[in-house]
């Protein structure tokens, strides 16, 4: 187990603890009012329009209202997210910079790339927003209408399948499921979960593994096979789509990506009456009725609606981590 990438719970929390204290010794609680005083900058790292942009785009609409200031979004996507990453981490750590993360995939970058950011030293994730579990589907037209079709047709050849990005639970999902079947994946990184949908559903790839969201804002053009989760959370918005596992009977674990935003390690030492204030006012968003009418309403299921503090958020990240580590060999080919 790498030492560079080991989230030390223990570390993380005596380091909130010391900020508490630092907080309560030292008065910062009434510069907290003054906060913010310009606007809030995220990163994010992946392309303009795909679903994290959805995601943050539909938090902030809301989060103004809350936290008295407006945001700016930048995007940075390359190389599994390390570009968005190392961008974040030049950034002012000041609680004004945020990186809206996709926990699972970029997790799972940090754990087999050789980034140095270290999770819980350099960066902290400090709430979770939503939770998704992954999929597998194909376009509309695809001559494949059940996982066991696409599933034993992988025997005969190579399946094709778009995901976007290789370090990502998705791609763990088919790897997995590949090897418990002994059916052929050939994961096809597209740089981007709406190319990855497209190539499926143009009938450029065979298939697509994705977070489910993706296919269910897609409705009629696209057929869900299967889900990685030990229950559909979304059967009326996919076609009543199985589990993996109850298909095969397998034991894959359950692979889902959270969304949530971090902070730089450093602005939580320095600025924690900001870092409490921003995780507050965004537990607030999450708990407004219209927020999640507004998620239904762009055609996502309220229960991935899944909110978090620091703790979960972490606890996420360490559990992909893990999976990452499981699955290294499937994943980098070594």
């Amino acid at each position: 187990m790498s030492s560079r990438f080991m989230l030390s719970r223990r570390r993380f929390l005596a380091s909130s603890a010391a900020g508490a204290a630092a907080l309560s010794l030292s008065g910062r609680a009434a510069f907290a009012q003054d906060f913010p005083s310009q606007n809030i900058n995220i990163t994010i790292p992946t392309a303009e329009g795909g679903g994290a942009d959805r995601d943050v785009r539909l938090i902030t609409q809301f989060w103004k209202k809350y936290l008295g200031a407006d945001f700016e979004f930048g995007y940075y996507p390359g190389a599994a997210g390390q570009v968005g990453y190392e961008f974040f981490m030049k950034r002012d750590p000041n609680a004004y910079n945020l990186l809206f993360a996709n926990m699972g995939p970029e997790v799972i970058m940090l754990t087999l790339q050789n980034v140095p950011i270290e999770i819980g030293k350099d960066l902290v994730y400090i709430n979770q927003t939503s939770s998704e579990p992954m999929s597998v589907f194909v376009g509309a037209r695809s001559r494949f209408n059940s996982l066991e079709e696409l599933v034993e047709e992988g025997k005969k050849r190579p399946i094709t399948c778009s995901v976007s990005r290789l370090p990502h639970p998705a791609s763990i999902g088919m790897l997995a499921l590949g090897e418990a079947t002994g059916a052929k994946f050939n994961l096809v990184p597209f740089g981007g979960g709406n190319p990855s949908a497209m190539a499926a559903i143009t009938g450029e790839v065979d298939c697509c593994a994705l977070p489910f969201a993706n296919p269910i804002t897609l409705a009629s053009e696209v057929k869900i096979l299967g889900v990685f989760a030990n229950k559909n959370p979304a059967p009326d918005q996919s076609g009543n789509a199985p589990t993996v596992n109850s298909v095969f009977g397998t034991d894959l674990p359950e692979l889902t990506s959270s969304r949530g935003f971090a902070v730089h390690a450093a602005a939580i030492e320095q600025y924690p009456d900001r870092v409490q204030k921003l995780q507050e006012t965004c537990a607030q968003v999450l708990a407004d009725p219209e927020y999640v009418a507004a998620v239904e309403k762009a055609g996502l299921p309220k229960e991935f609606v899944d909110p978090g503090d620091q703790e979960k958020a972490m606890g996420t990240a360490e559990a992909t981590r893990e999976l990452a580590l499981k699955y290294r060999e499937l994943l980098t080919g070594k």
